[in-house]
């Protein structure tokens, strides 16, 4: 079994269900005859042999499902990647993958141009006339690759939003792929019926919502992931009938903040609404459920693992708003199929209650980093991939992340947790978002820095915050030292808060990594 003959399983179990929905609409019989042609397309115009990668820089657009679903065809490796990468990275990620065929579009191939200028990569124009019907010219008949891709033959590399030193290539076969897809539709209810709305960038998307989506039969729409509008967002799960969406949690703090009440309606055809990538204070997860209903799902994991490791359900949602509050601080507990531990630094499990690292195994962890043996035998360990991640367990299984082991601050021989801080800033009306860093401090080690962005037409004093902090659980020591109020906290390519990037500003040439 490979990902593009779940694409010809839908066309012939419901050739007339819609596979993309959107301005360019696609029923699965017709996505079909298109992966077909693109898989031939590239065998015969261009050459490529199966195993050789492609990518694909694009922004988020309906022909990514076409180019995923060609490329999986042709026995290639799907390489996706995220148009806000700089040419550094992208020099280094080519450097890394050695791409056969590059795919673009004429708002991106300007962006390519100090990359492959020296080279003799070819590259695909799909906003060129000469794309379209050169792909109409193929045959739409099966490629011979179509059948003799194999399970584990690699599929994708997913290339990591790392803010330090050069990208990680996160390879997968169809094997890993598959597997994890169908736990995707168990968490998150995909079916054929389905009506997904991809928001965050199409390359984060591969494993956590197109692959599943494809192997259910559901439909796919695309928005563009820049410059989120919680307004057009709202209007176009209503317009398109969207069931599943997934979204970062700056984008839902957007939601909810510039969503006026009045149209929270938009948003009831919504079976489940993931989030992930970074936490969510308590606080705002209340008001979250309060005003769009029971539909969140957690998800906890990293891109080595396809994204998930744990899930907080839409059922502990509810019991932390009920019975269970602590239960909102909790990434969840382990997804299907996934085996999840904390373990202390010798690699033994900790005690219930006591901080560990968190580490995963399961059949859709990644093979390797691609090309990166050094890199790959540092994380993945006995079959285990390390996260980096500081968590407690509960008696029930739920795990508590504390912080990322490189972000926790050692301020006076003590270990403090950023997060803990980030939970009180947010808890005051006025806090948008809110990250604590350390900064470099001749007497303690570390100093507590926290940048915060206020919500809009708000405004506060940062010493009313320190205030704020100081009246909270917080013991002395964990109070920030300054607080800077600025306009938005730096993103890094897939929305999360780039940390490194404060840091940047604290640590100059000696800055901690």
């Amino acid at each position: 079994m490979n990902v593009g003959l779940a694409i010809t399983r839908n066309a012939v179990k419901r050739p007339d269900s819609p596979a993309v929905i959107g301005e360019t609409p696609l029923t699965y019989s017709e996505l079909d005859k298109t992966t077909n042609r693109i898989a031939n397309l590239v065998a015969k115009k261009y050459g490529l042999k199966p195993g050789e990668r492609i990518a694909v820089l694009l922004a988020n657009r309906s022909e990514i499902v076409e180019l995923l679903g060609g490329v999986a065809k042709g026995g290639y490796v799907y390489v996706g990647l995220n148009f806000r990468l700089g040419s550094v990275e992208l020099q280094q990620i080519f450097e890394n993958a050695e791409p056969a065929l590059v795919i673009t579009d004429t708002e991106h191939s300007k962006q390519l141009e100090p990359v492959v200028e020296k080279s003799v990569i070819p590259i695909i124009d799909i906003d060129e006339p000469e794309w379209r019907s050169t792909l109409d010219s193929m045959t739409s008949e099966a490629p011979p690759t179509l059948h003799a891709t194999r399970s584990d033959d690699d599929f994708c590399i997913v290339y990591t939003s790392g803010t330090t030193g050069r990208p990680k290539g996160v390879l997968f076969d169809h094997n890993r792929s598959l597997h994890h897809a169908l736990v995707t539709c168990l968490e998150y209810e995909i079916n054929h019926e389905s009506r997904y709305l991809i928001q965050i960038p199409h390359n984060s998307s591969v494993n956590i919502t197109i692959v599943p989506c494809l192997i259910a039969g559901a439909s796919l729409g695309f928005e563009d992931s820049r410059n989120f509008d919680p307004i057009n967002y709202a209007q176009k799960v209503e317009h398109l009938g969207i069931t599943h969406s997934f979204l970062v949690p700056t984008q839902l703090m957007r939601l909810l903040d510039r969503l006026p009440e009045n149209s929270d309606h938009q948003l009831t055809g919504l079976i489940t609404l993931g989030y992930g990538s970074s936490p969510i204070s308590p606080d705002r997860l209340r008001e979250l459920v309060r005003r769009f209903g029971p539909i969140f799902n957690q998800l906890y994991g990293m891109a080595e693992i396809a994204s998930i490791g744990t899930i907080l359900s839409k059922e502990d949602h509810i019991a932390g708003l009920n019975t269970k509050p602590e239960l909102l601080a909790s990434c969840g507990r382990p997804s299907y199929g996934v085996d999840v531990q904390v373990v202390d630094s010798d690699k033994n499990p900790v005690d219930v209650g006591s901080r560990g690292e968190v580490i995963f195994a399961g059949p859709h962890v990644m093979k390797c980093y691609y090309r990166d043996e050094d890199r790959t035998q540092e994380v993945l360990i006995d079959g285990w991939m390390h996260s980096g991640d500081v968590a407690v367990l509960d008696p029930e299984g739920y795990i508590y992340i504390v912080d990322r082991l490189k972000n926790l601050i050692i301020r006076g021989g003590l270990n403090i947790a950023p997060t803990e801080i980030e939970n009180v800033l947010y808890r005051h009306p006025a806090v948008l978002e809110a990250s604590v860093v350390g900064a470099p401090d001749p007497d303690w080690g570390e100093a507590i820095i926290a940048f915060v962005a206020l919500r809009e037409g708000l405004s506060i004093d940062t010493e009313d915050l320190r205030l704020h902090c100081r009246q909270s659980e917080l013991t002395s020591i964990k109070i920030p030292e300054r607080i800077e109020i600025i306009d938005s906290l730096p993103k890094n390519a897939v929305g999360k808060i780039d940390k490194q990037a404060l840091r940047d500003q604290l640590w100059g040439d000696g800055r901690k990594v």
